[in-house]
């Protein structure tokens, strides 16, 4: 399924393989996107998206109305602000800008204006620094990325050695993934690497696989997101 087309809206569970999408060119043209999720105008709505920066590329100086976040999947992103090597954590809060650049070209994983509130903290975490973290689940480690009172959403890591070990999860207020490594299955199909997830509030899920898997996962993010 593309990212224009969610019958449902926020009622439906939404899976996008982006290997199946093209890349297309940001108006800049040297940054390339694949839109998973977009609501609202395309340069101005809100969006998840896989970007690559082509080597030497760059954007003007510009802000965040509600707020951005970027995981960094492969390379070096940079800003004003500093040089964020692959297993780098952004989140950039409304009232931040920054004029982003890559000198020899990287991967990421975006999210635009889904995280309101001008009190949020800026957050620049390595990820590759921090510890996994054991869960009461067998075979599942996880790195917190983001949680901050009074706001709902909180965003993590998870490893899972053996997918088809981790059990059924529930995610009673709607979940987000998205598969940064490996690839996992369920009832309903395959997920490789790069495929991302939507599921609505009261949702499960029960994964199968023997192969290790690594996943960014989102919780408690629906009520800051928009109707298609």
């Amino acid at each position: 399924m593309t990212a224009s087309a969610q019958p449902g809206g926020l009622s439906s569970r939404i899976v996008v393989n982006s290997s199946t999408q093209e890349w297309e060119a940001s108006p800049g043209g040297e940054v390339l996107r694949k839109r998973l999720h977009r609501v609202g105008p395309a340069e101005s709505g809100q969006v998840t998206s896989i970007v690559r920066y082509q080597p030497g590329s760059r954007f003007p100086a510009h802000a965040h109305p509600d707020g951005e976040e970027i995981l960094v999947l492969d390379g070096v992103f940079s800003d004003e602000h500093g040089d964020w090597p692959a297993g780098t954590y952004l989140l950039n809060p409304e009232g931040f800008s920054h004029g982003p650049f890559s000198e020899n070209g990287c991967l990421l994983f975006v999210k635009l204006r889904q995280f309101p509130g001008d009190s949020r903290n800026h957050i620049a975490l390595n990820t590759n620094e921090s510890e996994w973290r054991s869960s009461v689940r067998p075979g599942v480690s996880w790195k917190k990325l983001y949680a901050q009172e009074p706001f709902s959403d909180h965003m993590r890591l998870e490893r899972w050695s053996t997918p088809g070990s981790v059990g059924e999860l529930n995610f009673p207020q709607g979940a987000e993934l998205f598969v940064l490594d490996g690839e996992f299955s369920d009832e309903h199909g395959d997920y490789p690497q790069h495929c991302w997830l939507r599921l609505p509030p009261g949702s499960s899920l029960s994964p199968q696989g023997n192969s290790p898997c690594e996943l960014y996962i989102k919780e408690g993010g629906f009520p800051y997101l928009q109707e298609a």
